[in-house]
């Protein structure tokens, strides 16, 4: 079962997830010009934007060790990766519950909703 993780709850994952100094991964799989319309850095996460198409190609690039986030629009695409990664043998996957939009409407309100 994938992790559900809330925008607001989401600091306190990566805090968790965090392994010997090492910060896990925000994988952003939303579409370039999504990225440019609305985007987050969250302290403590190394931010990857990776649109989802790439992830089957790309997904040798990814440690499988390290705890990844999985960021999207609305939460659907990224549960998608999230278990795909899952299958793919990464052991510490999160789905980020509700995606941008619900980090615009619940944390920052400065983030723009498209």
């Amino acid at each position: 079962m994938i992790e559900q993780v809330t925008p607001g709850a989401l600091p306190d994952w990566l805090r968790t997830a965090t392994v010997d100094g090492v910060p896990p991964l925000l994988l952003d799989v939303r579409e370039p010009p999504e990225w440019q319309a609305a985007s987050v850095r969250p302290a403590g996460a190394e931010l990857l934007l990776m649109p989802m198409h790439n992830i089957p190609a790309r997904v040798a690039d990814l440690d499988p060790d390290r705890p990844v986030a999985v960021l999207c629009h609305h939460g659907g695409r990224s549960m998608q990766v999230a278990m795909f990664l899952a299958q793919h043998g990464f052991e510490r996957v999160a789905n980020v519950a509700g995606g941008i939009d619900a980090w615009s409407r619940d944390v920052a309100p400065s983030v723009p909703r498209y």
